[in-house]
């Protein structure tokens, strides 16, 4: 420890020799701030961009070099330092080509603390150097205030995909644009022990942060400018464009095993002690990334190509859990990500562009535990049990290209066509089919899923400067398809085998009994059961919608925006959604904002037409459980009926403010969701015949009530030619369940206690971030801090009986909580630039190795002994990071 308080010390007298800040602010011909562009110091690859509001701050080597200011669409410019310790630029239009718009606005002329709603804008190219996290949810977990992402173990297809929500609502309730694009879901619905069970979502971590500029975090409802799934908020992900720079990053993290807790002796992965397959380590979790972009100019009037790659390789981690879950753990992943930003000038007025990838990813996750005394196993083939392993080879696509061009009268119009598909395919290893006994394969090709969605869109907008204070008017359409596929598995994954190994078709045929138990011996690949040709699903649908849009500056100080969006679908009617917002500053430096807005989600077709007979494992005891699609007899019959859409109503109320180095924004809200779509509990099913204990369904369950605050506080202070950074985020959030639409059925089977606890659980009851950061143009260093509020959830307790427990009424109720206290999470990086074109980091995620409440594993949802929370489960993350740039 001496030795590295040296080496910093070293570092930072370095760093004070030869060094110079510059801020300042890039302006447009009409005093709106930039966002985006590019400053370097002339003649080198130092370089920074411009903040949403067009702010900007450089460390540079010298007092007598210069700085150059590039925008896409705009004449570059270059300004002397000249001692200058502020720089401020107004940059002329040039080329039409990449106007950027932030979202939630359509104007070209809007940015994030004059903007009438809450937006956060994330720079990625900064942070991805400076943190030791390697995926986008992860880095949104710790910067956006009111985004959570959690890993997950043992829930089948979600471990390979983290669920992410906005503002506690579900993880398909926030629409994810690519540079203003929809980006199309995963084919993936969280199902068995997730966050936001009975949801789809977007596959974020399928993007390279590599090649990602900036992402802008819309905190507000907006279906009536983006249509379905915008009820919580936006995410729009913007590119890179830089050209004529290869820049890039490689990253080596382990994670240490010594877990947190009181566990008994020979517990499974208990501070990395008796692992499963594999020898006693002090960390796990190897993780190597390498990542790379580079741009190039494509003629002389602003065109450009951008690349990406990118290279990860993720070794899995094992933590404590129960006998029955000896993999409890993150999973393991090696993938491989390539995606290009490109736009080539046609004329002064006129541009093509496209972007579009690639995305492919083999993951490995562990399954719950079969002992060897069970119908589920074979001691012919596992003497011991087995535990087995779920992967998959997940690749997601994606293409999206337009024209741009602005007319003569000032119109500017956007055609533009994007399509996207993801796939998940699985292969079940480590595993056997019971009832072909000895004979059985131990690897089984078990199917899966798509969705594919393809988006044409035709957008039109005009900025009148000379109304009033200035009007911006955007119309447009779009016609969007979509198709959700499930494909079956080999027959050995589903199918259950008579005495004979001769798929089981009628009654009178023999099933193998266990030897030891008596019971008979299911079929099917254990871990994971196949897909049957009876739950293949081919299903389209279409919509078309209209919308307008305007913004007009009633006074300097006065904003007011509306927006209208008609929608119609194929296969469930029509719906109108709109969005009024204000902003009125009282002066330069405070301003108070607010809107109202109507909301919907459609029904995504995988919660329509998603079906699958699974294994479900409850106190360590296996079931088998049928997940009934929408349109089955089956669900009719239980009076669940056909979905809806879901609507909501969106308020907001807040303020900003901004007086030198220091901005604040306050924003509060309400969001009330009527006839949300949620995964019910258990019901009894038995009495089908068709060798299940239980089924459950997709229904529009709940009439809910979100109600929080959002806190974002940022100040700089200079030093000299060194400065700190400060920045505290937080969000506290209430989520009510005002009503169960449960009908005749039984609301505790409809929608019990244990699924209204996790529900309340998809976002902590408060969440704080403080980050420091102290920056020089030789050496930076930072520290975050994170508080995570306790959360509760309810263990597999609740269903059993209060004898159990002592008898007391209630008692099981009680013993099933589990109770996560407050938690706080230190993460520590440092920076040395060892030339202008390398650097070095090190750091840690979770410095002191905190982890989260001890549980009983044998109850809890995930055979671990924590649950899958907000602040993870794997304990403290170290890295090291080479970045270069060329």
């Amino acid at each position: 420890m001496k030795q590295l308080s040296l080496l910093l010390t070293i570092m930072f007298i370095s760093a004070q020799l030869f060094s110079q800040t510059i801020e300042g602010t890039v302006t447009d011909e009409s005093g709106f701030g930039l966002p985006g562009v590019n400053v370097t110091e002339t003649g080198t690859n130092n370089g920074t961009i411009s903040d949403v509001d067009g702010k900007y701050m450089l460390n540079v080597s010298g007092l007598n070099g210069s700085l150059t200011f590039s925008y896409i669409g705009y004449t570059t410019q270059i300004k002397p330092v000249n001692g200058s310790t502020e720089i401020n630029v107004t940059l002329l239009e040039g080329m039409l080509l990449g106007e950027v718009q932030v979202v939630g606005s359509r104007s070209f002329r809007r940015s994030s603390t004059n903007s009438p709603v809450a937006i956060d804008i994330i720079d990625l190219s900064d942070i991805q150097t400076r943190n030791g996290q390697v995926e986008i949810n992860q880095i949104l977990q710790y910067a956006a205030p009111s985004f959570n992402a959690s890993k997950q173990s043992g829930s089948d297809g979600a471990d390979h995909i983290d669920p992410a929500t906005l503002r506690g609502l579900g993880p398909d309730q926030t629409l994810v644009l690519i540079n203003g694009k929809r980006r199309h879901q995963s084919s993936l619905i969280n199902v068995f022990g997730t966050r936001g069970r009975g949801n789809t979502g977007t596959d974020m971590n399928a993007i390279p942060v590599s090649a990602i500029k900036r992402i802008e975090v819309l905190r507000d409802g907006a279906s009536a400018q983006y249509g379905s799934d915008a009820i919580a908020g936006v995410i729009n992900i913007v590119l890179n464009d830089k050209t004529e720079t290869l820049q890039g990053s490689i990253t080596y993290g382990v994670s240490s095993t010594a877990s947190e807790g009181n566990f008994a002796a020979g517990t499974p992965n208990a501070d990395g002690k008796n692992r499963l397959y594999d020898e006693d380590k002090s960390y796990d979790g190897n993780t190597v990334k390498v990542g790379t972009n580079y741009g190039m100019k494509i003629g002389e009037q602003g065109g450009f190509i951008n690349l990406t790659s990118e290279l990860i390789s993720k070794s899995r981690t094992l933590r404590p859990g129960a006998s029955f879950r000896k993999g409890f753990g993150e999973a393991a992943i090696d993938g491989f990500n390539f995606l290009i930003n490109a736009a080539v000038p046609l004329s002064n007025n006129t541009e093509l562009y496209a972007f579009g990838g690639r995305n492919y990813r083999d993951t490995d996750a562990f399954a719950f535990t079969r002992d060897n005394e069970t119908p589920r196993n074979v001691i012919g083939i596992y003497p011991d049990g087995f535990t087995p392993r779920i992967t998959s080879i997940i690749t997601d696509g994606s293409l999206s290209a337009g024209l741009r061009h602005e007319m003569n009268n000032g119109w500017k119009v956007d055609f533009n066509n994007t399509f996207g598909k993801n796939k998940f395919h699985y292969q079940i290893k480590n595993t056997i089919n019971a009832s072909l006994e000895e004979g059985s394969p131990t690897e089984f090709d078990a199917g899966g899923h798509s969705l594919s969605q393809n988006t044409t869109g035709l957008d039109f907008s005009k900025y009148y400067k000379n109304v009033l204070k200035g009007f911006n008017l955007a119309l447009g359409t779009e016609y969007r398809t979509e198709n959700f596929v499930i494909f079956d598995g080999e027959t050995g994954s589903y199918a259950v085998y008579d005495i004979n190994g001769v798929p089981v078709t009628n009654p009178n045929q023999v099933i193998p009994v266990d030897p030891i138990t008596g019971e008979e011996r299911p079929g099917g690949s254990q871990g994971f059961p196949g897909y049957s040709p009876a739950n293949t699903v081919d299903k389209f649908r279409s919509n078309l919608s209209f919308y307008v849009d305007g913004e007009m500056n009633l006074t300097e100080a006065f904003l007011v925006s509306a927006a209208l969006r008609y929608e119609d679908y194929s296969d469930f009617g029509n719906t109108l959604n709109y969005k009024f917002s204000s902003r009125y500053k009282i002066s330069d430096f405070l301003a108070f904002r607010g809107s109202v807005s109507s909301g919907f989600r459609a029904p995504s077709l995988a919660q329509k037409y998603y079906n699958l007979k699974f294994t479900n494992f409850v106190g360590g005891t296996a079931s088998e459980v049928l997940l009934s699609p929408n349109n089955s007899p089956v669900t009719r019959g239980f009076g669940i009926q056909e979905l809806t859409q879901e609507t909501a109503q969106n308020l907001s109320l807040g303020l900003t403010l901004s007086h030198g180095n220091f901005t604040a924004t306050f924003d509060a809200y309400q969001i009330k969701i009527n006839d949300r779509i949620v995964l019910t509990d258990y019901f009894d099913a038995s009495h089908l015949g068709i060798n299940v204990e239980a089924a459950q369904f997709f229904a529009n369950g709940l009439d809910t009530k979100t109600k929080g605050l959002d806190v974002v506080l940022s100040y700089k202070h200079h030093m000299g030619d060194n400065s700190l950074n400060f920045a505290l985020v937080g969000n506290v959030n209430k989520i009510d369940i005002e009503k169960i639409n449960n009908g005749s059925l039984d609301p505790d089977v409809f929608y019990g206690p244990r699924e209204q606890y996790f529900l309340k659980a998809s976002a902590p009851d408060y969440k704080f971030g403080l980050n420091s950061r102290f920056i020089s143009p030789k050496f930076e260093a930072g520290l975050a801090l994170t508080q995570f509020s306790g959360i509760t959830l309810l263990g597999w307790e609740v269903f059993e009986s209060d004898d159990d427990f002592g008898g007391t009424p209630g008692a099981a109720f009680e013993a099933s909580k589990d109770v996560y206290k407050p938690a706080l999470v230190v993460d520590f990086s440092a920076q040395y630039n060892l030339t202008q074109k390398l650097s070095l980091s090190i750091g840690a995620n979770n410095l002191l190795n905190k982890y989260p409440t001890q549980q009983d594993a044998d109850w809890t949802d995930s055979g671990g002994y924590w649950d899958s929370v907000q602040m993870g489960f794997s304990g403290r993350y170290i890295f090291g990071r080479l970045g270069f740039r060329f």
